[in-house]
């Protein structure tokens, strides 16, 4: 149980995070302010609870020598840099999803970070070189038509939104799939502790590339872009890659896809008691529709699974 409760507070944490960057956004900082101020806390968090995971082991093996450093003996240079490179779709992630919130409302954006559900199943389906069942092509039509009440394209039409924020909305669905599929497959048998900083490592490696992080020396970063820095990177950089590397690895991909829903609904709610974004009852409905699109392959298994196990009496 405590597998499903990680993944689920991970992916929580997430729907947390428009909210926040439309109110920095609202202060005038800028989008490379905004990511690099978040991955720096995520980094400095990941970090000391890296090495306090270390003092800890330590003192839990004052009687055996290599039980203190197994933690570290088991990453090899070649397992680091693969964690790394898992790391940076968070980083893409965060740029192209924060880009889309100045284009069109959190509200729509979260919807299209959503899509990552079914875009997640055709990487698998491509990857694996095997045609989706039946429940998977209902699960997409539900997906669809949910995502067309919850994104209020019935309502106002195509017409009334930004192109360009939904097609990076749609691409933050991409890299964010990347990510989900990524986190539980590299080097699950490393401590979680390092293989989430030495992710955020990776991340912030590939920002400071992108963006170079001035707003540490010219005395940005203590204004208020430190609250919005410290809240990105507690909710954004550190708690999910923490719990995703906790839980993934132990319920599945699939599963983790299922339980990262609820960042729908806490990120719509968000937005419209925060930022008075309006969300009708049809869009509403749409939601609903989506979790229980995101939902029924999970349902189906776990009752294909039932029906397998009960015994079968002849008479």
């Amino acid at each position: 149980m405590k597998y499903y409760l990680s993944v689920l507070a991970g992916a929580m944490s997430y729907g947390i995070l428009s909210t926040i960057v439309v109110l920095a956004y609202g202060e005038g900082y800028q989008l490379g302010e905004v990511v690099g101020s978040q991955l720096v806390t995520g980094f400095i968090l990941s970090w000391l609870l890296a090495l306090y995971t270390k003092f800890k082991t330590k003192r839990r093996s004052q009687t055996s020598k290599t039980a203190a450093t197994s933690v570290f003996t088991r990453l090899t240079w070649k397992q680091r840099l693969l964690l790394m490179a898992a790391g940076t779709p968070t980083v893409i992630t965060g740029l192209v999803y924060y880009q889309s919130l100045r284009y069109i409302p959190a509200s729509l954006a979260i919807i299209l970070l959503f899509q990552f559900t079914w875009i997640s199943v055709l990487i698998q389906a491509v990857s694996k070189r095997q045609r989706p069942d039946k429940v998977t092509f209902l699960t997409l039509i539900i997906l669809f038509g949910g995502t067309l009440l919850a994104a209020g394209f019935l309502e106002q039409g195509l017409s009334e939104f930004n192109g360009l924020g939904i097609a990076l909305g749609l691409m933050a669905a991409v890299s964010y799939s990347l990510f989900v599929l990524f986190s539980g497959k590299a080097v699950p048998s490393a401590h979680p502790a390092f293989r989430s900083a030495w992710m955020v490592t990776g991340g912030l490696v590939l920002l400071c590339i992108l963006f170079p992080p001035t707003f540490l020396f010219n005395g940005l970063i203590w204004s208020q872009l430190l609250v919005f820095g410290l809240l990105l990177g507690f909710f954004g950089a550190f708690i999910p890659p923490v719990l995703f590397a906790i839980g993934v690895p132990h319920i599945g991909g699939d599963m983790a896809g299922i339980l990262g829903a609820v960042e729908l609904p806490v990120a719509v709610l968000l937005s419209s008691i925060v930022l008075h974004e309006h969300v009708s009852g049809l869009q509403w409905l749409g939601v609903i529709i989506v979790l229980i699109g995101v939902a029924l392959p999970e349902l189906y298994k776990m009752r294909l699974k039932r029906s397998r196990s009960t015994p079968q009496y002849s008479s």
